[in-house]
């Protein structure tokens, strides 16, 4: 991965991307449901409505509109921030998980 000049705290979509595509695209696409939900457009959206997934009964319920505070509360500790739902999966570098956050958001309208 290149090094950016986007500084700590910023997030930088190009990065975003290359996170994406390691360590989120085993069980996401952008533009299709796999093992979780398609993430094209999930900023913005709100929890446990992509069309055509089946959720848990915990992210139906949750009524969370998906924001910057939102995301990074999921991706810093899914269980801690919505129990019972089924993510087996968290980003534990602050900026990693902003970087994460800008290519969602950078893809939220396409």
């Amino acid at each position: 991965m290149q090094t950016s000049d986007v500084p700590l705290g910023e997030g930088d979509p190009a990065r975003g991307e290359v996170l994406f595509e390691r360590r989120c695209s085993g069980c996401h696409a952008l533009t299709q449901n796999r093992g979780g939900p398609q993430l094209q457009g999930v900023y913005g959206r709100t929890s446990g409505t992509a069309v055509g997934f089946v959720y848990s009964a915990a992210l139906r319920r949750a009524g969370i509109v998906w924001d910057e505070k939102s995301l990074d509360n999921w991706l810093s500790d899914p269980d801690a921030f919505i129990p019972g739902n089924e993510m087996d999966f968290m980003v534990s570098e602050p900026q990693e998980r902003q970087d994460l956050i800008s290519y969602l958001k950078h893809n939220s309208s396409e």
